[in-house]
């Protein structure tokens, strides 16, 4: 199974995060020397970074790719014995592969369902498979943008009523009068609207279908799901609807905000009630703030409030969850998922993703992160 440490379009990512922590080395993908014995290293801050050697293997969500990327390569220069690989295969893919025992963690844009889903209940087959409870620790907050390619329209503004009409394809136009409406002495050209949606299972999919689910419950009628049911046109993973409305003049999809930037798309602004808001790494997390827990204990599973009419917060995120065995059987694979995790949830981290284009998780949520890494055994 091909797995992805860091890719070379990460570098500039990477030189931001490396100006508080660490250079990004030449080596940081050079496999980790089988005589190394554990160290410790200090990042900027004078906090500790424990630092085991070995290989660790996780698997999942493509929306937390370039904050997991970015995180990973200022690991593995601070922690020079230690490899961490991920593969971006999407949610399902990575909770199916952390149920069978071929990854150590899972990203997952979705936390792990309690009620049975085609027969199966992924937290209890998650348990079967650790020997323990998993747990859903969240960790990057992943805003997800309507971005769209409409040239000579730099500001757009939708509601979850006329967004559910776009990609339900009701609306077919980009100057119906629905869109009009919201946009006050806006420019708006007749120009066909075409929808690009992720063909493959999807955590992105499936927390973009219970925003327009919960915000416009009498146009988007479906359940939310991985599986995408609306209309348009399907293409595989984030990278591939965000190229493809790129390269569509009309062209619209969801996608996490820094596929969105990285394409050059425009971000609409969204409308709740309470007047428009921008995506920016603050108003999306105030939405994360706003959530509650559901899960038990280190379990930390979130209730999001899609349908909030707060003002200033941009209602459409998702949170990426890394699961994780509360024990593991391999007691080199707990540390190894342990300092890594540590590490990506520190506040130095967190505090840099947003110019990957992601929100730093809130101070109380890193708090109960903080915690629970800590009780991995």
């Amino acid at each position: 199974m091909k797995r992805t440490t860091v890719q070379a379009a990460l570098v500039p990512a990477c030189l931001v995060l490396a100006a508080s922590l660490t250079a990004c080395g030449s080596d940081a993908n050079s496999p980790a020397s089988s005589g190394a014995k554990a160290t410790g290293s200090t990042t900027t801050n004078g906090s500790s970074t424990d630092c085991p050697t070995g290989t660790i293997n996780g698997e999942g969500s493509s929306a937390q790719k370039n904050a997991i990327e970015l995180a990973i390569t200022a690991y593995q220069d601070t922690c020079s014995g230690a490899t961490v690989n991920y593969n971006p295969t999407g949610s399902g893919a990575g909770i199916k592969q952390f149920i069978a025992k071929q990854v150590d963690f899972a990203g997952s844009d979705s936390a792990l369902k309690t009620v049975a889903v085609d027969g199966v209940v992924e937290a209890d087959a998650a348990a079967k498979s650790c020997g323990s409870p998993a747990w859903d620790i969240p960790m990057v907050a992943g805003p997800i943008a309507i971005a769209y390619n409409l040239p000579g329209v730099t500001t757009l503004t939708l509601n979850a009523e006329v967004a559910a009409k776009i990609f339900n394809g009701t609306i077919t136009t980009w100057n119906d009068p629905a869109i009009a409406a919201l946009n006050a002495g806006a420019s708006l050209p007749a120009t066909a609207i075409k929808v690009f949606f992720r063909s493959d299972e999807s955590g992105t999919t499936e927390n973009f279908t219970k925003y327009l689910h919960a915000a416009a419950p009498a146009v988007w009628t479906a359940d939310p799901s991985k599986k995408w049911t609306g209309k348009g046109e399907g293409k595989e993973k984030s990278a591939g609807v965000a190229s493809a409305a790129a390269a569509t003049p009309g062209g619209v999809t969801y996608a996490e905000w820094s596929y969105a930037t990285q394409n050059k798309l425009g971000v609409a602004q969204i409308d709740s009630g309470a007047g428009a808001v921008a995506l920016t790494g603050e108003s999306a997390g105030k939405a994360v703030a706003a959530a509650s827990q559901k899960g038990q204990g280190n379990d930390l599973a979130l209730s999001l409030k899609y349908d909030t009419k707060e003002a200033g917060v941009y209602p459409i995120i998702l949170v990426t969850y890394e699961i994780v065995c509360s024990r593991y059987a391999d007691k080199a694979k707990a540390n190894g998922v342990k300092s890594f995790l540590k590490f990506f949830a520190s506040p130095e981290v967190q505090s840099k993703l947003e110019s990957a284009g992601y929100a730093p998780l809130p101070a109380a949520v890193q708090a109960k992160v903080a915690a629970a890494i800590a009780a991995i055994s």
